[in-house]
């Protein structure tokens, strides 16, 4: 069984630190691009769910609106409903 001389132990120490640095300084400057690429992602993704919410919105107020102009056009005689009337009699 061979074992391990201490300069190949010290070689491979240094490799890893060295690694350890060069992915920390890497890490901060690709960090902040990463970031506002995804940031903008998902900013883009949220308005997308907004754009579709508001158009589904508008499309049912324009066909809700558009069915009521018909059904005016249609029965003029009719009064629109404002609530239930209630007759009370006063009781002696």
């Amino acid at each position: 069984m061979e074992t391990a001389s201490f300069p190949s132990l010290l070689r491979t120490l240094a490799i890893i630190i060295l690694f350890y640095y060069l992915f920390k300084f890497l890490f901060r400057i690709f960090a902040p691009v990463l970031m506002r690429g995804a940031m903008n992602k998902m900013q883009q993704k949220m308005q997308d769910q907004m754009n579709g919410q508001f158009g589904q919105q508008n499309t049912y107020g324009n066909q809700n609106t558009n069915s009521q102009k018909t059904s005016t056009k249609e029965m003029p005689t009719e009064k629109k409903k404002v609530g239930e009337y209630v007759d009370f009699e006063e009781i002696d």
